[in-house]
């Protein structure tokens, strides 16, 4: 199958598809091929890209061990920010957090532990957390 682009003499664009070039010569010599907005039979082919399979360019296969190293990285960063700038509250986390979120206690930054029971009761009660991503291993105790 062929898809033409084609124009009216009134500048009317459309498309079109045959089953070879020769069909579209002899459907527009017997006046069969028409515009579907005017009617009009003086069709003409547009200039049209062709569609050619296979020359995309292909994308290069992610370094794994590079995405790995900056992940890691990242997660290193985060904890070393979060312990430069956040209160340390231990495993008093939960409590922490609810009292600073309905002002019984000084609005700062904390960090610490709690239970999922914990985190899933603050966040059915709209008291902003995030764990923290794992602590990754050094690069001198990796594989």
């Amino acid at each position: 199958m062929i898809r033409y682009a084609l124009q009216c003499e009134h500048d009317h664009g459309f498309e079109a598809w045959f089953s070879a070039s020769a069909d579209y010569d002899d459907q527009v010599a017997r006046a069969l091929v028409e515009c579907p907005l005017c009617g009009s039979h003086a069709v003409s082919k547009q200039i049209m890209a062709p569609a050619v399979s296979g020359t995309r360019k292909r994308e290069a296969t992610p370094d794994l061990a590079k995405m790995q190293t900056l992940v890691m990285q990242a997660a290193r960063e985060a904890h070393s920010h979060v312990e430069r700038n956040f209160d340390y509250v231990g495993d008093a986390f939960a409590r922490e957090a609810r009292d600073i979120h309905e002002g019984r206690s000084e609005k700062r930054e904390i960090y610490g532990e709690a239970t999922p029971a914990e985190v899933r009761k603050l966040k059915e009660d709209g008291v902003p957390c995030a764990r923290l991503p794992p602590l990754p291993p050094t690069p001198d105790k990796l594989n």
